[in-house]
């Protein structure tokens, strides 16, 4: 295309074992916002490493506004206007806004300049943000605000984008929408990963479709359904996750009053969590990233433990019991990290299943390790989940990321829990697997388990829940029936609105302690 800002030709990369990039080729105009899509290992992040600087391809060549592109490094490629907004922010806690943004800087000026120019960029796009506050204590969608502003200023002509949307409130996506449509008019170019076809549907004029390396369509998804979009990215028909019929049964998992303290400065407290859930049915629990979601995952699987009477299992007191003697009982857990505390990176598919299995799938006889059983553990989760990798024992971070979800999911899953409760149970998971994993814990339930979901996907909670509650400073809004819930309710849950009739009673409270006699 002679009007291009971006042309890829034949780009390939191969590492041991893998081709990641096949002879990609496309490319992106001025003000185009482009999506790339593709499964969980199909190439994206391989290519838009090459593109960053990250990468060195093996052969192909890349064109920028008509002249040879080949950065060696993400600072050439910035050099060159290629900014890129990461999927994991990079930013420290403890340093102020303006503060993290310099360290993005080759020359940065003085902190009051940096300071003005965050201020003025971030009122011009619409992010308004605070250069002086502490990183630390913003919400995940201000956070993003940062990394974006940090973009801005680099004047880019392209903005790379990974799952942009994945922290964010439903009123918080419409704010970057008009941020990037903002961008788009003004001539800047925009590639957009995401899994949410709805959103690419939404946001993007063109998308580029990957699968096993190699480009295997293009469409415009204003005028393509999700749906088929999905079959491009699998070479197969979709199935929806279906759920037999049943009405929820005792309850099995009863939470009261649950406080517990912040593990760190940075962290939530939890506050009068209270909710009960009975056999049979999908608790979602909702909730913006760094509201409370980690803590009360640790505070139900035992990693931290809590004072009696706050957690019971089948009607018995177990908050003083470690991790592995609660999954003795039967509550079993996912937590949402899932490379270095979900699974041990250098570790074997093998040996990570033996750390949260090897009670309940009975892998040690006599105090020995029975490394046979384990194996053919780790061999059942790989095949029944589809998890993509040579074998059992390959470790941990050989796996892409969404294929170690599929493996930690399945892990739990297949260990058949009374209770399951985790956190982003699709992080960054193709909609293939998204739907073998949603219909896993479907059938979970229907089987009689009681699954917590805790996700900030709307539309996976939604899909799967059978009530939820919004998970926000640490507070839980009262359960209410899934079914019939608008996108505007559950987006005012999630801010905080199930917290302002108890604002208001605490107030009331305050103010007629302070004027008693």
């Amino acid at each position: 295309m002679t009007d291009a800002l971006l042309t890829l030709q034949g780009l390939t990369k191969a590492y041991p074992g893998v081709v990641a990039n096949k002879d990609v080729s496309f490319s992106i105009r001025p003000g185009e916002v482009h999506a790339l899509l593709g499964e969980n290992g199909a190439g994206k992040s391989t290519l838009v490493k090459t593109i960053y600087g990250l990468v060195k391809p093996d052969s192909g060549s890349m064109t920028l506004r008509g002249e040879t592109f080949a950065p060696s490094e993400p600072r050439e490629a910035r050099a060159k206007g290629v900014a890129m907004v990461f999927q994991h922010f990079s930013l420290f806690d403890a340093l102020t806004v303006a503060e993290n943004i310099a360290l993005g800087m080759e020359n940065p000026p003085k902190q009051r300049e940096v300071a003005a120019r965050v201020t003025s960029v971030s009122a011009q796009y619409g992010l308004p943000l605070d250069p002086w506050r502490v990183v630390g204590d913003l919400s995940a969608g201000e956070r993003q605000r940062v990394e974006i502003v940090r973009c801005l200023l680099q004047d880019p002509r392209l903005l790379i984008m990974d799952e942009p949307t994945s922290v964010l409130t439903p009123q918080e996506v419409g704010i970057l929408f008009e941020t990037l449509r903002k961008l788009a008019a003004e001539g800047t170019a925009i590639l957009y990963i995401s899994h949410k076809l709805e959103e690419i549907r939404t946001i993007c004029e063109a998308a580029t479709i990957l699968r096993l390396g190699e480009v295997v369509g293009t469409c415009d998804p204003r005028e393509t359904s999700a749906r088929a979009m999905a079959e491009m990215m699998v070479g197969q028909v979709l199935h929806v996750p279906e759920r037999a019929a049943k009405p929820a049964g005792e309850v099995v998992l009863e939470i009261t009053g649950l406080n517990a303290p912040a593990p760190h400065r940075f962290g939530t407290s939890l506050k009068d969590v209270t909710v009960a859930v009975r056999t049979g049915e999908v608790l979602g629990i909702g909730g913006v990233a760094g509201n409370g979601q980690d803590e009360l995952v640790a505070a139900l699987s035992g990693e931290v433990r809590v004072k009696p009477g706050m957690v019971a299992l089948k009607g018995r007191d177990i908050g003083h019991l470690p991790a592995n003697a609660r999954r003795a009982l039967g509550l079993l857990a996912a937590p949402e990290e899932r490379m270095g505390h979900a699974a041990a990176p250098d570790m074997t598919l093998t040996e990570n299943a033996v750390m949260t299995a090897a009670t309940r799938e009975k892998l040690t006889s006599r105090g020995f390790l029975d490394w046979g059983r384990a194996r053919t553990f780790a061999n059942r989760v790989i095949a029944d989940f589809d998890v993509r990798t040579p074998g059992p024992d390959n470790a941990a971070r050989s796996l892409s990321g969404g294929n170690l979800q599929k493996f930690v999911i399945g892990r739990e899953v297949l260990q058949k829990p009374d209770v399951f409760v985790v956190n982003q149970p699709t992080w960054g998971v193709d909609a293939s697997a998204a739907a073998a994993i949603r219909q896993a814990l479907l059938d979970l339930a229907s089987a009689g388990a009681a699954v917590v979901c805790i996700s900030q996907d709307l539309d996976e909670l939604m899909e799967v829940s059978d009530r939820f509650c919004a998970l926000n400073s640490g507070r839980l809004s009262d359960p209410r029936p899934a079914q019939g819930l608008t996108v505007e309710e559950i987006g005012l849950m999630l801010g905080g609105a199930h917290d302002l009739e108890v604002a208001r009673v605490d107030g009331d409270m305050t103010s007629q302690t302070e004027t008693a006699p």
